[in-house]
């Protein structure tokens, strides 16, 4: 039996080493770094941005973690001999362009090259999002996203309280809650953040009992008042990106153009009777409001849900697509609806999906953000709020 010199000169022949200098070449040229020590040494320092799997967990973990085996990887361990090893393993699984960096992180850090302490999951937090950790598209590096992502909602209602619910059970480190309402009975057959020992209580202190009880690491930042134009870009402005859940016109064109101004996503939503909608609007990506309605209907083509009533179930699968699609958007994965306009008709249980496409006409757009005004719109909301260019 070859002993483990032996087994180590065997497997350096059949890969390719690189020293630290070339290997920070090939982090710089977009290849991918792969770390293959364990828990407690990564802990305590590591190359930014790379990818952390142990060793006895490569052969299960590596191909949901990095899925183009034809992408250039470096791999790289304390000292050179674990990631030798490693780089044999990606080799073998068909990887085709792998490289073991000599002299591993040791020697990275003794020569002055970037590395940083990196933040780590407790272990209450390992155990509360352990089902995310699973999942090669989250896995710690996406939890510690969730876990510094911004989110506000816009409304404690229907659609707000099954987003809000599910962002903090993921961990979504801050939520902030508009709403100037306070909890009324009516309420209750479907905005499932509050209850009857509520009513009467704030809608925004009530959410912050409910998302604190249930999840402790969520700041919960509230503002029980008018979202109104004097105040909306100073409150947007501290989020990455918005729920929309508003039930009128004035504001979802208010909250259009503000969050065109500062380049912040939202999450639309909207629901009637046994009908909703989502899509998301990306000013720097995509189409937005202004892109899908120019103009608002008339009021009375425009009755909201305390006029036309709605099923109390349907927020819940709306906001919940809200939920997964900020989701999405923060940890960087999958296709987004942006562009995409989905329908649900909860009757015939039919999801249907339409295109949107950006309108030459809108004035409102990223590229003019300096220009935009943002406004409040009485009554029927007019065309875009904005100076055009002289």
């Amino acid at each position: 039996m070859p002993s483990f010199r032996e087994l180590l000169t065997a497997t350096k022949s059949e890969i390719a080493e690189v020293t630290t200098a070339e290997a920070e070449d090939l982090r710089a040229g977009g290849a991918v770094v792969l770390d293959v020590r364990e828990a407690d040494e990564f802990e305590q320092g590591a190359i930014p941005g790379a990818i952390f799997i142990p060793r006895g967990h490569l052969e299960g973990q590596v191909e949901g973690r990095i899925a183009d085996k034809n992408r250039k990887v470096v791999v790289h361990c304390a000292g050179g001999v674990r990631s030798a090893f490693a780089a044999k393993t990606l080799s073998d699984l068909g990887y085709t362009d792998v490289v073991s960096m000599a002299g591993g992180f040791n020697k990275w850090k003794d020569e002055g090259r970037d590395w940083r302490t990196p933040q780590v999951l407790t272990p209450d937090q390992r155990n509360r999002y352990q089902r995310h950790l699973l999942v090669p598209e989250v896995g710690e590096e996406g939890q510690q996203k969730l876990l510094g992502a911004k989110v506000l909602l816009l409304g404690a209602g229907g659609l707000g309280s099954p987003a809000a619910l599910y962002l903090a059970a993921a961990g979504v480190g801050t939520i902030g809650v508009i709403d100037m309402d306070v909890v009324d009975a009516s309420n209750l057959q479907r905005q499932i953040l509050h209850n009857l020992d509520r009513i009467g209580e704030r809608k925004v202190d009530s959410a912050k009992k409910t998302l604190t009880l249930l999840n402790p690491d969520v700041d919960v930042i509230t503002f029980d008042r008018r979202l109104d134009a004097s105040n909306i870009e100073e409150i947007i402005s501290g989020f990455d990106l918005i729920i929309d859940g508003a039930d009128n016109f004035p504001v979802r064109y208010m909250l259009n153009d503000a969050s065109v101004k500062l380049g912040i996503p939202v999450v639309h939503g909207s629901i009637f009777r046994f009908e909703g909608q989502v899509t998301v609007f990306d000013p720097k990506g995509g189409p937005t409001y202004r892109d899908m309605l120019p103009e608002p209907p008339p009021a009375e083509m425009a009755p909201s849900c305390a006029e036309a009533g709605v099923l109390g179930a349907l927020p819940g699968i709306i906001g919940t697509i809200q939920a997964v699609e900020a989701l999405k958007l923060i940890l960087g994965v999958g296709d987004p609806l942006i562009g995409r306009y989905l329908t649900f008709d909860a009757l015939d249980m039919e999801f249907r999906e339409y295109k949107i496409r950006r309108d030459p006409n809108n004035l409102v757009t990223w590229d003019n953000r300096d220009q935009i005004q943002v406004v409040e719109l009485e009554g029927l909301c007019q065309p875009a709020p904005i100076q055009a260019p002289a």
